[in-house]
């Protein structure tokens, strides 16, 4: 979940980005920010108060061919407000503004077994037929819920697993 700070970051960052046409770019900027900052090490460093800020800074500018200009300049944002550890959730709710805006839907599907590319498709096609909307799908593979599948997209979720049926099923027996 997003915490303010990160969604106004977002919000910003995806404003910028829709004027200059450019959501794709900072959305690949962005993934780069996160990939970097990411790294235990990386994150040790840029987050360390004893470290004086622009000496922090000077290690993303410095850094040869890591960023482009603009995400360098979102990098030394990050680090000077000490945000450096939000990027994953600023990314995160960037892609959210992004898919909503090109009227996308992301969804995560769960299933017992590995999915063919078949049945892949198939609940692709289906899903993005019943919402009428591209759909940008997640797959999970969990044993623990034994056949059939979760669907969740939005903050809407579709539990039509065998664990769920049993446990159901095991309630009402109990009811009785």
């Amino acid at each position: 979940m997003a915490t303010a700070a990160a969604r106004r970051y977002a919000k910003a960052v995806f404003e910028l980005a829709e004027h200059e046409r450019q959501v794709e770019e900072w959305g690949r900027r962005l993934n780069s920010i996160r990939e970097s900052f990411s790294d235990p090490e990386v994150a040790a460093v840029l987050t360390n108060p004893t470290i004086a800020t622009e000496q922090r800074m000077a290690l993303v500018s410095e850094a040869p061919h890591v960023f482009d200009p603009e995400a360098t300049n979102l990098a030394k944002l990050l680090i000077e407000s000490n945000r450096v550890r939000d990027i994953g959730a600023i990314e995160d709710e960037f892609q959210r503004l992004a898919d909503e805006a090109a009227g996308r839907v992301r969804a995560t599907v769960t299933t017992a077994v590995e999915l063919t590319a078949k049945d892949r498709d198939r609940v692709e096609d289906q899903l993005s037929k019943r919402l009428g909307k591209e759909i940008r799908m997640k797959l999970v593979v969990d044993p623990r819920i034994l056949g059939g599948l979760k669907l969740q997209y939005g903050d809407r979720l579709v539990d039509a697993s065998v664990s769920t049926r049993l446990q159901q099923l095991r309630r009402r027996l109990a009811a009785s």
